[in-house]
């Protein structure tokens, strides 16, 4: 957060809204011209909402750039105060704005909600969530409701992809792999600008596919928490990563303090981090042979270790089915935008017309 006096006013003026609990974490000190008192949305300001685990975090976007993020904690295992919390955030976000360019253009600012889950399509319920509590609520039409205006709704991996491949690392590109990889392995599909969400709403969902080409390294294949044994996410993820080091050296490590040892010559660690790669490079392969993508962009924790980006790519080329190794041109690059990609996804929900 910048230490300024944008910031001391816009911290002053939360502390007067309904709710409390919310804080700042980026302000600018020139807005779009904004107004609410128009129940059409307003497709030059678009507030994203991040619901995560432990914290609902909320950006506005005049453009492509950001006016204020604001989070606050998720209240964990209670709907009706998820609903209050998101509630309370948009008002802020409205709040800040409103401060600032009172003037508007006339339409309310549109709303976009990343989710850990999906939405049905038959029954517009949640399902899939990690977050248990939203499960089979009707989140999109309790939003509306309390918000008064259309809101958008995606997972929180296809809201990463769309923000990466609108004014990210992969801006420009025609078909997009995103790819969240921390406690948990996602991934949203862009193709021409537009999220590929699929029939059944799961287009990307490779973390539960199994591990292609599985080795002795791999053996036995761990379980994971959706009932089937060897997914990508049970070796790829931050904790697979510290269950595998663990199984072969006996030590506990968070997936840091993997890569620490390892740049110190720990050859233990050093293993694990190759066998990590190797295993990515398989994944990631499967994909490219299925989609094809111009890049495929890597977020999340798991995302902050350089030698991904150059082991991997040289990797995965023995796995693809390609002409030659020269005509292999997907690249693998990190995200842009940080962790804040997911929430500005979440707001290129509703694309600037």
């Amino acid at each position: 957060m910048r230490v300024d006096a944008v910031a001391r006013n816009v911290t002053r003026d939360l502390d007067d809204l309904p709710g409390g609990g919310i804080l700042l974490e980026h302000a600018t000190r020139h807005t779009a011209a904004f107004s609410i008192d128009s129940d059409q949305p307003c497709l030059a300001l678009r507030i994203g909402i991040d619901l995560g685990g432990t914290k609902i975090v909320a950006t506005a976007l005049d453009g492509s750039d950001e006016v204020v993020r604001l989070r606050t904690d998720t209240p964990r295992g209670d709907y009706g105060k998820t609903l209050e919390a998101i509630t309370n955030l948009v008002a802020a976000v409205e709040h800040f704005v409103q401060q600032r360019r009172p003037q508007g253009n006339g339409g309310r600012a549109s709303i976009g909600v990343g989710i850990p889950g999906t939405i049905s399509a038959s029954s517009g319920l949640v399902k899939n969530a990690n977050s248990t509590w939203l499960i089979d609520q009707p989140l999109r039409e309790d939003l509306e409701t309390r918000l008064g205006r259309p809101v958008r709704i995606a997972n929180d991996a296809n809201c990463f992809a769309i923000s990466e491949a609108t004014d990210g690392a992969a801006a420009g590109a025609e078909v997009v792999f995103g790819v969240i990889i921390g406690t948990g392995v996602g991934g949203g599909i862009v193709v021409h600008g537009h999220l590929v969400g699929g029939m059944n709403g799961i287009a990307g969902e490779w973390g539960h596919n199994p591990l292609p080409m599985p080795d002795a390294n791999d053996e036995p294949l761990p379980q994971c928490y959706c009932g089937k044994r060897g997914c990508i996410e049970t070796f790829l993820s931050g904790p697979g990563m510290s269950a595998d080091h663990e199984k072969v050296s006996a030590v506990k490590l968070l997936p840091p303090e993997i890569v620490e040892a390892a740049a110190s010559g720990d050859a233990a660690a050093d293993a694990t981090l190759q066998r990590y790669e190797q295993r990515m490079a398989r994944a990631l392969a499967g994909v490219i042979n299925v989609l094809d993508p111009d890049v495929i962009v890597l977020g999340g924790g798991m995302s902050n270790i350089a030698r991904l980006y150059t082991n991997v790519p040289r990797l995965w080329r023995q796995y693809v089915f390609c002409a030659g190794a020269d005509e292999l041109r997907t690249r693998l690059v990190a995200a842009k935008h940080g962790d804040a990609s997911g929430v500005r996804g979440a707001a290129w929900l509703w694309p600037i017309r």
